[in-house]
């Protein structure tokens, strides 16, 4: 086959590039309308993909755009599917300086429930001899 007429089926590719641990996840991904090419969504995980087509997949820790820039020939490590394609993804957000925990709250000497001691103390002033 010549250079621009290959193409993969999307859910092999997205398996391949790592983008889902396995290749039935992968399909759920698709099927579910989680991923988009080339802005039109796609519920179909047969679909042909090609070099140069721009995917833009909802995960669950955040979207990812991903630019096809190879097919690929199997699964292959993290690193090695990377090259599979350029991530166009915008950095995330900063961490904003939203909530914070409350800090530890501080009860005053004798304040609130009262120890087991002084109960017992309570108890020998009330107690009628």
């Amino acid at each position: 086959m010549s250079e621009p007429d290959q193409k993969r089926r999307l859910d092999k590719w997205l398996w391949f590039a790592r983008c889902a641990k396995t290749r039935t996840l992968a399909q759920k991904l698709v099927n579910g309308g989680h991923v988009r090419i080339n802005t039109e969504r796609c519920v179909n995980a047969a679909f042909k993909i090609k070099i140069g087509d721009v995917l833009t997949i909802g995960l669950p820790r955040g979207i990812r755009i991903l630019k096809v820039l190879d097919l690929g020939e199997k699964r292959q490590s993290a690193t090695l599917a990377a090259r599979l394609y350029e991530d166009l993804s915008p950095p995330p957000p900063p961490k904003s300086d939203g909530p914070r925990p409350l800090p530890q709250a501080v009860r005053e000497k004798g304040a609130g429930r009262p120890t087991k001691r002084e109960r017992r103390a309570t108890d020998r002033l009330i107690k009628p001899d």
